[in-house]
């Protein structure tokens, strides 16, 4: 059984007022036994185009992931950062989670597939992802010691096809990253949260954004942690602030032996294009 902590926060476009922000609740995490501890999309920067341009590294290289690497080392904690924008080698850049184990190594990391280009009746109206970030590839899951982690990032979770193959490749966690806006998380982010987790019987960690922005930026909050039965065991509502729930493997498999979805699955996508 292991603690996981979830951060949720209100991010700006100032990285060294979010990574303020975010040590302190991981110092708060880590004497709540937190051994894992998992931040929303846009973690370090939230902003604009110009914004994401301007404070992009090279995975690895660079002042804010520095930071990073020496609180998960100092704290003695994983850190899974939802998402910051990495350059890339062709000049592009991508909205990517970075994992750091509790050394401050980067384990691993994780380029968001699906881009929010949408329209949405709120202040901001326009959403295009595409416009700034280059959209990733490769499906992740990760050997740590608190079980396999499956890597997914915000829109990603519209998509069952992503979660089923996480299944396959041995997820027993899942973590979602996000920065739903409100109008669309009051109507679907909780159903589609426990719907991943019930689907795939896995743990689902789904840390948030929450608040207001700008003056059209808003975020729905409501980060929580989800049972493989779909239950909801922890909750962050509104707010800024943190939750943690010890979460137990031998309930995921339990939960596949009675219920062996996958063995009985007809349809299965082995893999993504």
């Amino acid at each position: 059984m292991t603690k996981i902590g979830v951060v949720q926060m209100n991010s700006g476009t100032d990285p060294e007022r979010n990574l303020s922000q975010l040590k302190k609740f991981m110092q708060g995490l880590q004497l709540q036994g937190a051994k894992l501890v998992v931040t929303p999309e846009n973690t370090v920067v939230f902003g604009s185009k110009a914004d994401y341009q301007r404070w992009a590294e090279p995975l690895g290289d660079g002042p804010l992931q520095l930071q990073l690497s020496q609180f998960a080392h100092q704290l003695g904690i994983w850190l899974l950062i939802g998402s910051m924008p990495i350059l890339q080698s062709d000049g592009s850049i991508t909205t990517t989670a970075v994992l750091f184990d509790d050394q401050g190594k980067i384990q691993a990391h994780y380029n968001k597939m699906h881009m929010f280009d949408v329209n949405v009746a709120d202040k901001h109206q326009s959403y295009r992802e595409s416009d700034t970030f280059k959209a990733g590839d490769d499906i992740k899951v990760i050997d740590t010691p608190f079980g396999k982690l499956g890597l997914s990032i915000c829109y990603d979770i519209r998509f069952p096809q992503l979660y089923g193959e996480l299944r396959q490749q041995g997820a027993d966690i899942i973590v979602i990253p996000a920065a739903f806006t409100k109008l669309t998380g009051r109507a679907h982010w909780e159903v589609l949260v426990r719907a991943r987790a019930i689907e795939t019987q896995c743990w689902v960690v789904a840390a948030a954004q929450w608040g207001e922005h700008n003056e059209t930026r808003e975020t729905w909050g409501h980060s929580m942690i989800v049972d493989p039965w779909g239950q909801v065991v922890a909750c962050q509502q509104q707010g800024t602030g943190v939750l943690t729930a010890n979460v137990d493997l031998q309930l995921a498999n339990k939960i596949r032996t009675n219920m062996p979805v996958a063995d009985h699955a007809r349809l299965v996508f082995s893999h993504i294009q």
